[in-house]
């Protein structure tokens, strides 16, 4: 049996979403950005000053997830070989392939620029914090979820733009070799240097999370509010109209669905257990925003505004949808069973699972 502490724990973790379906005020506030940039756009010598900080920004925000990720917790993560594999061939594979096929829904349903994003959101890498959090509230797998979004994040570094480069082309901006220095100077560099510096400053970035945590989702506000601005000084945002943005989120919801089933059966058919298959779930169906936006406005250019804009929207539909369907499987007599034989990972994770996952429950709208 599991002790009084450890069903507190479980069910203090599971009430942190409130019952009815939230709008994360994360996403309130990544909308007043975009009602900003629309209001009031950068231009001239703002822009180029809001471009730069964008820049910095997102250097320091990369290499915060660095020195925040353990080397230890990635080496023990990789005994789960086959569920990291389960979750990437979800994120670059069979999501891209769904992509592909949406193609055919040009023009009647979606306009070019808008299919394009939609492509591009099927190539962004898997989120870590809500991955974690949805995880621990459905008492799944936490552990191999902290592991499986961060080798997603990092492998999506070099696969997303590579994978941009094949599929979309000339539609990402005109992608060159140039395109990939810039990310991997921007995103991988910082990332790594967090990394090697960990053992000097991953004491004080785990003292200080919280507050750390606002420097991620200001880094990402001012990447939107620096997208955005473009787009509007460019009159991109006369290209979409209300019609073609409810076609646009009837054909992510879809994409959505498929993708939780095909996660959730798909891990069944393969062998893996009830744990394991939570974990694959929630890794293997969702995009990171925060890894998006910044590889978005470096391969899109002047067109990034409308490129990421199926991306904001499918990442409050990730949220929205796994905030019920974590709840639910929390319920699973089958996660009861797991309770009482004393077996369920959310009891037995290891302490850096627990700090990222008590900081981001409640929190995942700035999502890696």
């Amino acid at each position: 049996m599991t002790s009084p502490t450890s069903r507190t724990a479980a069910g203090r973790r599971r009430s942190l979403l409130p019952a009815w379906l939230p709008v994360d005020p994360y996403i309130l506030a990544l909308l007043g950005t975009v009602g900003l940039a629309a209001l009031l756009p950068a231009s001239g010598t703002a822009a180029t000053v809001a471009g730069g900080a964008s820049t910095g920004a997102v250097a320091l925000l990369f290499f915060l997830y660095g020195a925040r990720l353990s080397t230890r917790e990635a080496t023990d993560g990789l005994r789960h070989w086959r569920l990291h594999l389960a979750v990437l061939a979800s994120t670059f594979l069979v999501f891209p392939v769904l992509g592909i096929a949406a193609r055919g829904l040009v023009p009647t349903v979606l306009t070019p620029d808008l299919y394009n994003g939609l492509l591009f959101l099927c190539l962004v890498p898997s989120t870590i914090q809500s991955s974690i959090a949805f995880t621990s509230i459905a008492r799944g797998n936490v552990p191999a979820a902290i592991c499986a979004g961060s080798f997603s994040s990092l492998a999506g570094m070099a696969l997303t733009p590579l994978l941009a480069a094949l599929l979309l082309g000339h539609g990402a901006g005109g992608f060159s070799a140039d395109s990939l220095m810039r990310i991997a100077l921007q995103l991988l560099v910082p990332f790594l240097a967090g990394q090697l510096l960990r053992r000097w400053v991953g004491g004080f970035i785990d003292r200080h999370r919280k507050v750390l945590g606002y420097v991620d989702r200001g880094s990402i506000l001012l990447v939107v509010y620096t997208a955005f601005s473009e787009g509007m000084n460019r009159g991109v945002w006369q290209l979409v109209t209300p019609a073609r943005l409810g076609l646009l989120l009837a054909v992510e919801a879809v994409l959505l669905a498929v993708m939780l089933a095909l996660t959730w059966y798909g891990a069944g058919r393969l062998g893996f257990g009830r744990e394991d298959r939570i974990a694959i779930q929630f890794a293997g169906s969702k995009k990171s925003l925060a890894a998006g936006l910044p590889m978005a406005s470096v391969l899109f250019g002047a067109q990034a505004s409308l490129a990421v804009l199926p991306l904001m929207l499918f990442h409050q539909m990730q949220l929205m949808v796994c905030a019920v369907l974590a709840r639910r499987r929390s319920r699973d007599p089958e996660a009861d069973g797991a309770a009482s034989t004393g077996t369920a990972p959310t009891v037995t994770a290891s302490k850096g699972a627990a700090s990222i996952e008590a900081g981001t429950v409640g929190t995942v709208g700035a999502d890696a």
